[in-house]
Protein backbone atom coordinates (compact mmCIF):
# COMPACT_ATOMS: atom_id res chain seq x y z
CA UNK A 1 0.00 0.00 0.00
CA UNK A 2 1.59 3.24 -1.14
CA UNK A 3 1.40 6.52 0.72
CA UNK A 4 -0.93 9.18 -0.72
CA UNK A 5 0.52 11.83 -2.99
CA UNK A 6 0.08 15.32 -1.53
CA UNK A 7 -1.32 18.22 -3.55
CA UNK A 8 -0.53 21.68 -2.26
CA UNK A 9 -1.23 24.05 -5.17
CA UNK A 10 -4.67 25.43 -5.97
CA UNK A 11 -3.61 25.39 -9.65
CA UNK A 12 -3.10 21.63 -9.68
CA UNK A 13 -4.83 20.19 -12.80
CA UNK A 14 -6.84 17.69 -10.77
CA UNK A 15 -8.19 20.38 -8.46
CA UNK A 16 -9.09 22.54 -11.45
CA UNK A 17 -11.05 19.61 -12.86
CA UNK A 18 -12.80 19.00 -9.54
CA UNK A 19 -13.86 22.64 -9.34
CA UNK A 20 -15.39 22.36 -12.79
CA UNK A 21 -17.18 19.11 -11.96
CA UNK A 22 -18.56 20.51 -8.70
CA UNK A 23 -19.70 23.85 -10.12
CA UNK A 24 -20.88 23.05 -13.66
CA UNK A 25 -23.95 20.79 -13.78
CA UNK A 26 -23.10 19.35 -17.20
CA UNK A 27 -19.29 19.31 -17.11
CA UNK A 28 -19.36 15.53 -16.61
CA UNK A 29 -20.63 15.11 -20.16
CA UNK A 30 -17.44 16.61 -21.61
CA UNK A 31 -15.00 15.21 -19.06
CA UNK A 32 -16.54 11.75 -18.68
CA UNK A 33 -16.07 11.84 -14.91
CA UNK A 34 -18.13 12.64 -11.84
CA UNK A 35 -16.98 14.00 -8.47
CA UNK A 36 -18.50 12.08 -5.56
CA UNK A 37 -18.07 14.08 -2.39
CA UNK A 38 -18.54 12.64 1.06
CA UNK A 39 -18.29 9.35 2.89
CA UNK A 40 -21.82 8.17 2.00
CA UNK A 41 -21.48 8.51 -1.77
CA UNK A 42 -17.99 7.02 -1.74
CA UNK A 43 -19.18 3.97 0.19
CA UNK A 44 -22.23 3.62 -2.04
CA UNK A 45 -19.97 3.39 -5.08
CA UNK A 46 -17.84 0.69 -3.46
CA UNK A 47 -20.91 -1.21 -2.29
CA UNK A 48 -21.95 -1.56 -5.94
CA UNK A 49 -18.60 -3.12 -6.81
CA UNK A 50 -17.28 -0.03 -8.58
CA UNK A 51 -13.74 1.33 -8.36
CA UNK A 52 -12.96 5.06 -8.32
CA UNK A 53 -10.21 6.40 -10.52
CA UNK A 54 -8.94 8.81 -7.86
CA UNK A 55 -9.51 9.25 -4.13
CA UNK A 56 -8.94 12.65 -2.52
CA UNK A 57 -8.68 13.19 1.25
CA UNK A 58 -8.16 16.26 3.33
CA UNK A 59 -4.97 16.25 5.35
CA UNK A 60 -6.97 16.29 8.58
CA UNK A 61 -9.20 13.38 7.56
CA UNK A 62 -6.55 11.05 6.13
CA UNK A 63 -5.18 9.74 9.46
CA UNK A 64 -8.64 8.66 10.63
CA UNK A 65 -10.10 7.52 7.31
CA UNK A 66 -11.40 3.99 6.98
CA UNK A 67 -8.93 1.72 5.18
CA UNK A 68 -11.65 0.61 2.77
CA UNK A 69 -11.79 4.18 1.47
CA UNK A 70 -8.08 4.90 1.80
CA UNK A 71 -7.00 2.09 -0.52
CA UNK A 72 -9.93 1.83 -2.89
CA UNK A 73 -8.45 3.80 -5.82
CA UNK A 74 -5.25 3.38 -7.85
CA UNK A 75 -4.45 7.07 -7.27
CA UNK A 76 -4.77 8.62 -3.81
CA UNK A 77 -4.11 12.26 -2.92
CA UNK A 78 -4.25 14.40 0.18
CA UNK A 79 -4.96 18.12 0.06
CA UNK A 80 -5.01 20.86 2.69
CA UNK A 81 -8.49 21.37 4.12
CA UNK A 82 -8.68 24.86 2.61
CA UNK A 83 -8.13 23.45 -0.89
CA UNK A 84 -10.84 20.84 -0.43
CA UNK A 85 -13.14 23.69 0.58
CA UNK A 86 -12.30 25.47 -2.68
CA UNK A 87 -13.62 22.56 -4.78
CA UNK A 88 -16.47 21.50 -2.51
CA UNK A 89 -20.11 21.88 -3.41
CA UNK A 90 -21.15 21.42 0.21
CA UNK A 91 -21.65 24.00 2.93
CA UNK A 92 -19.40 21.89 5.15
CA UNK A 93 -16.73 20.32 2.92
CA UNK A 94 -16.29 16.57 3.32
CA UNK A 95 -13.03 14.91 4.22
CA UNK A 96 -13.07 12.52 1.29
CA UNK A 97 -14.19 12.44 -2.33
CA UNK A 98 -13.89 10.06 -5.27
CA UNK A 99 -13.45 10.72 -8.97
CA UNK A 100 -15.31 8.05 -10.94
CA UNK A 101 -15.04 7.39 -14.66
CA UNK A 102 -18.54 7.34 -16.14
CA UNK A 103 -19.33 4.17 -18.08
CA UNK A 104 -20.47 4.25 -21.68
CA UNK A 105 -24.15 5.11 -22.04
CA UNK A 106 -26.07 1.82 -22.19
CA UNK A 107 -28.74 0.91 -24.70
CA UNK A 108 -32.40 1.14 -23.72
CA UNK A 109 -33.77 -2.18 -22.52
CA UNK A 110 -37.27 -2.78 -23.83
CA UNK A 111 -38.76 -5.09 -21.20
CA UNK A 112 -37.53 -4.09 -17.73
CA UNK A 113 -39.26 -2.02 -15.02
CA UNK A 114 -38.57 1.56 -16.06
CA UNK A 115 -39.10 5.15 -14.96
CA UNK A 116 -39.35 7.84 -17.64
CA UNK A 117 -38.56 11.43 -16.68
CA UNK A 118 -40.25 13.92 -18.99
CA UNK A 119 -38.53 17.30 -18.52
CA UNK A 120 -38.31 17.28 -14.72
CA UNK A 121 -36.52 20.51 -13.88
CA UNK A 122 -35.69 20.35 -10.18
CA UNK A 123 -32.48 18.50 -9.30
CA UNK A 124 -33.81 17.52 -5.89
CA UNK A 125 -36.92 15.99 -7.43
CA UNK A 126 -34.88 14.05 -9.97
CA UNK A 127 -32.52 12.68 -7.33
CA UNK A 128 -35.44 11.71 -5.12
CA UNK A 129 -37.16 9.86 -7.97
CA UNK A 130 -33.94 7.95 -8.63
CA UNK A 131 -33.81 6.89 -4.98
CA UNK A 132 -37.38 5.62 -5.16
CA UNK A 133 -36.71 3.82 -8.44
CA UNK A 134 -33.73 1.97 -6.97
CA UNK A 135 -35.58 1.18 -3.73
CA UNK A 136 -38.62 -0.30 -5.44
CA UNK A 137 -36.97 -2.47 -8.08
CA UNK A 138 -37.03 -0.26 -11.17
CA UNK A 139 -33.83 -1.05 -13.03
CA UNK A 140 -33.84 1.62 -15.71
CA UNK A 141 -34.41 5.38 -15.75
CA UNK A 142 -34.84 7.17 -19.08
CA UNK A 143 -34.58 10.97 -19.07
CA UNK A 144 -35.97 12.97 -21.97
CA UNK A 145 -34.27 16.13 -23.16
CA UNK A 146 -35.06 19.00 -20.84
CA UNK A 147 -34.72 16.91 -17.69
CA UNK A 148 -32.13 18.04 -15.13
CA UNK A 149 -28.73 16.47 -15.86
CA UNK A 150 -28.73 13.09 -14.16
CA UNK A 151 -25.09 13.22 -13.05
CA UNK A 152 -25.06 16.87 -11.99
CA UNK A 153 -23.70 17.39 -8.46
CA UNK A 154 -27.11 18.31 -7.00
CA UNK A 155 -28.86 15.30 -8.54
CA UNK A 156 -26.08 12.95 -7.42
CA UNK A 157 -26.26 14.25 -3.85
CA UNK A 158 -30.06 13.97 -3.81
CA UNK A 159 -29.82 10.43 -5.20
CA UNK A 160 -27.72 9.36 -2.18
CA UNK A 161 -26.04 6.53 -4.10
CA UNK A 162 -29.07 5.29 -6.07
CA UNK A 163 -27.30 6.18 -9.33
CA UNK A 164 -24.93 3.23 -9.00
CA UNK A 165 -27.74 0.68 -8.93
CA UNK A 166 -29.62 1.98 -11.97
CA UNK A 167 -29.33 1.89 -15.73
CA UNK A 168 -29.37 5.62 -16.50
CA UNK A 169 -29.86 7.01 -20.00
CA UNK A 170 -30.42 10.71 -20.66
CA UNK A 171 -30.97 13.26 -23.44
CA UNK A 172 -33.50 11.00 -25.13
CA UNK A 173 -36.29 11.96 -27.50
CA UNK A 174 -39.80 10.57 -27.50
CA UNK A 175 -38.87 8.41 -30.49
CA UNK A 176 -36.19 6.70 -28.41
CA UNK A 177 -38.95 5.26 -26.22
CA UNK A 178 -40.72 3.50 -29.07
CA UNK A 179 -38.69 0.37 -28.38
CA UNK A 180 -40.32 -0.04 -24.95
CA UNK A 181 -42.48 -3.14 -24.82
CA UNK A 182 -43.83 -2.52 -21.32
CA UNK A 183 -47.04 -0.54 -20.66
CA UNK A 184 -46.66 3.21 -20.07
CA UNK A 185 -48.46 4.27 -16.90
CA UNK A 186 -49.12 7.96 -16.25
CA UNK A 187 -50.47 9.84 -13.26
CA UNK A 188 -53.07 12.56 -13.26
CA UNK A 189 -54.81 14.59 -10.58
CA UNK A 190 -58.15 14.50 -12.42
CA UNK A 191 -58.46 11.33 -14.53
CA UNK A 192 -57.77 7.62 -14.47
CA UNK A 193 -58.26 4.73 -12.07
CA UNK A 194 -57.61 5.22 -8.38
CA UNK A 195 -54.15 3.89 -7.62
CA UNK A 196 -55.27 1.96 -4.54
CA UNK A 197 -58.08 0.23 -6.46
CA UNK A 198 -56.42 -0.70 -9.75
CA UNK A 199 -54.35 -3.71 -10.76
CA UNK A 200 -51.00 -2.42 -11.95
CA UNK A 201 -49.06 -4.13 -14.74
CA UNK A 202 -45.59 -5.51 -14.03
CA UNK A 203 -43.18 -4.76 -15.47
CA UNK A 204 -44.21 -1.30 -16.60
CA UNK A 205 -42.82 2.16 -17.31
CA UNK A 206 -44.02 4.95 -15.03
CA UNK A 207 -43.84 8.37 -16.70
CA UNK A 208 -43.18 11.35 -14.42
CA UNK A 209 -43.78 14.72 -16.05
CA UNK A 210 -42.64 18.31 -15.75
CA UNK A 211 -43.41 19.88 -12.36
CA UNK A 212 -45.73 22.48 -13.85
CA UNK A 213 -46.79 21.21 -17.27
CA UNK A 214 -47.03 17.50 -16.58
CA UNK A 215 -46.41 14.85 -19.21
CA UNK A 216 -46.07 16.09 -22.78
CA UNK A 217 -48.82 15.38 -25.35
CA UNK A 218 -46.82 12.83 -27.35
CA UNK A 219 -46.25 10.58 -24.34
CA UNK A 220 -49.77 11.18 -23.06
CA UNK A 221 -51.17 9.76 -26.31
CA UNK A 222 -49.15 6.59 -25.82
CA UNK A 223 -50.33 5.96 -22.26
CA UNK A 224 -51.55 2.43 -21.58
CA UNK A 225 -53.16 3.53 -18.34
CA UNK A 226 -53.86 6.67 -16.33
CA UNK A 227 -54.00 6.52 -12.56
CA UNK A 228 -54.62 9.06 -9.84
CA UNK A 229 -53.62 9.09 -6.22
CA UNK A 230 -56.33 9.47 -3.60
CA UNK A 231 -55.81 12.65 -1.56
CA UNK A 232 -58.46 12.77 1.16
CA UNK A 233 -56.80 15.87 2.61
CA UNK A 234 -57.95 17.84 -0.40
CA UNK A 235 -54.67 19.18 -1.85
CA UNK A 236 -54.77 19.95 -5.56
CA UNK A 237 -51.72 17.87 -6.42
CA UNK A 238 -48.59 16.24 -5.03
CA UNK A 239 -44.96 17.07 -5.58
CA UNK A 240 -43.70 14.86 -8.41
CA UNK A 241 -41.10 13.18 -6.20
CA UNK A 242 -43.76 12.31 -3.61
CA UNK A 243 -46.11 11.04 -6.31
CA UNK A 244 -43.33 8.92 -7.80
CA UNK A 245 -42.54 7.33 -4.45
CA UNK A 246 -46.19 6.40 -3.90
CA UNK A 247 -46.66 5.01 -7.42
CA UNK A 248 -43.41 3.05 -7.56
CA UNK A 249 -44.09 1.55 -4.15
CA UNK A 250 -47.56 0.49 -5.29
CA UNK A 251 -45.98 -1.25 -8.31
CA UNK A 252 -43.40 -2.98 -6.15
CA UNK A 253 -46.13 -4.30 -3.84
CA UNK A 254 -48.26 -5.42 -6.78
CA UNK A 255 -45.31 -7.29 -8.30
CA UNK A 256 -45.07 -9.47 -5.18
CA UNK A 257 -48.73 -10.52 -5.19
Amino acid sequence: MTAPSPISSKDNPLLKQLRLLSQDSTAYRKIGRVWLEGDHLCRALLDRGQTPAVAVFTESHWPQADERLRYSAPLVHTVPDRLMASVSGLESPAGVGFVWELPEAPAVLSDVPTVVLDRLQDAGNVGSVLRSAAAFGFRQVLALRGTAALWSPKVVRAGMGAHFGLRLIESLSGEDLECLQVPLVLTSSHQGDWLHQTQLPWPCAWVMGHEGQGVGPALAERASRWVRIGQPGGEESLNVAAAAAICLHASAVASQL
